[in-house]
């Protein structure tokens, strides 16, 4: 990910009533909190932190940490994930004045956040002497402006999961190019399969495949935003997709993990899953599946990337907290500490470690489940150093994302991703005006 200037992301990203909320308020009448004096470490008081999540067993985690720490306590409060609530859940807390010390914050959501002035820049409080510990792409995608806004936790590397099975009944293997996918695609059709489904619902994987060609839909410039969802990765991506579907290659009668899918996969209906390395845990869910599904590199565009990140969370120190440094302490742990990550594997089936070297001590070993193989240190390792560092997300992600679906929505009706890209960068383009964002289409 580019390093945004603070000109770039303050001054030149921002129109003026942006550039207030950024630099003045969270709410109105707020100072904002970075540009309030730091907060000293608590010195011989017990401090209580709250933290908020949609992972599940995490307060077993926390434990491990308060039996080590008596001095600091972590309490964790479930909430759902973020777009499904969660997130709303904290910015009606910061509206308030309140809101926990730490939250888990997806990667594309935290300029949302710096947006509201939701979030402590962490370097006020030492996170620079922390950067070495991590996986450099991840740790760029929470610097902006000379900041930290949060502490990587867990990444989504894509990989393909499959059933050899079901891909030797046209002797095929996994396909290691997305033309290769395509013609593999055709086969299994007339052997009564899909190779996968596209999800019309969630943009997400289009979203991720677009990064993996090559595809920068938003950088910042001196001036401003500029915005590119038509460049030639992301129509080749969008052509390719629309002839799979329209040639039924891919399914979209179903979205992936869906009841729908388990269904599918469990009774051989789909030989495929291209995904994020967090998949593995849900893949494990399907029925009669033990031994039999596999891991391999997801397949590749003629130009681009080897891999691409589908999800991925931060643990983030909001705006209220009155206890920065040690919510910062705590949250080091959690992500980078051997103890921390295999207790969130352990308890919470966290994704994929951000730490270059260690999967985690449970990920070190083959998987009776994909049949012996190593496939996280074989597979997902490799995967995680194939990204797209150019990719950059922008204050109104989640927005664009929910544009993105709806229009693909209507594929079924006649509308092609092709077109559903032009006409959602208007929308977007749009959306940023409306939020007093400074933004104008890229030129080639």
């Amino acid at each position: 990910m580019p390093s945004l200037t603070r000109r770039q992301l303050l001054g030149g990203g921002l129109g003026a009533s942006a550039l207030a909320l950024l630099t003045g308020c969270a709410t109105p009448g707020t100072v904002s909190v970075n540009a309030a004096p730091a907060i000293p470490a608590s010195t011989g008081e017990k401090v209580t932190l709250t933290y908020w999540s949609w992972l599940k067993g995490f307060q077993k985690v926390a434990d491990i940490w308060n039996a080590a720490h008596p001095d600091i306590q972590v309490q964790t409060v479930w909430i759902p994930s973020g777009n499904q609530g969660g997130y709303q859940k904290l910015y009606s807390a910061l509206s308030a004045g309140g809101g926990p010390d730490l939250a888990q914050v997806e990667f594309r959501s935290i300029p949302e956040f710096m947006l509201v002035n939701g979030l402590v820049d962490l370097n006020r409080y030492g996170a620079a002497d922390y950067a070495h510990l991590y996986d450099p792409s991840l740790w760029g995608q929470v610097s902006f402006t000379g900041g930290v806004y949060g502490i990587p936790q867990d990444s989504g590397p894509m990989a393909t999961f499959y059933q050899p099975d079901i891909l030797g009944k046209v002797g095929a293997t996994a396909p290691a190019t997305w033309a290769q996918w395509a013609e593999t695609g055709r086969e299994l059709r007339r052997a009564g399969a899909y190779i996968d489904c596209f999800s019309l619902s969630d943009a997400s994987y289009f979203v991720s495949y677009a990064a993996q060609a090559g595809a920068q839909w938003l950088r910042p410039a001196e001036d401003g935003w500029l915005i590119n969802m038509t460049d030639e990765a992301t129509l080749e991506v969008a052509r390719f997709f629309d002839a799979a579907i329209d040639g039924d290659i891919v399914t979209t009668a179903y979205s992936p993990f869906s009841p729908g899918w388990f269904a599918a996969a469990a009774k051989g209906g789909v030989a495929t899953l291209t995904s994020g390395s967090w998949a593995d845990a849900l893949v494990k869910g399907v029925s009669g599946g033990d031994g039999k599904w596999r891991v391999a590199p997801m397949p590749t565009w003629g130009q681009g990337f080897g891999s691409s990140y589908l999800g991925g969370s931060t643990a983030a120190v909001l705006a209220h907290s009155r206890h920065p440094r040690e919510a910062l302490e705590f949250a080091v742990w959690l992500t980078s500490s051997h103890e921390g990550i295999d207790a969130e594997i352990a308890n919470s089936g966290i994704g994929f470690s951000p730490v270059p070297g260690f999967v985690g001590t449970p990920r070190q070993k083959p998987s009776p489940f994909f049949g012996g193989q190593d496939y996280n240190r074989d597979v997902i390792v490799p995967a995680a150093k194939q990204q797209n560092a150019q990719w950059s997300w922008w204050p109104v992600a989640t927005q664009s994302f929910n544009i993105l679906s709806d229009g693909f929505r209507k594929k079924a009706g006649g509308t092609s991703l092709v077109d559903t890209l032009a006409q959602a960068e208007q929308q977007i383009i749009a959306v940023f005006k409306n939020k007093g964002l400074s933004i104008r289409k890229a030129t080639a």
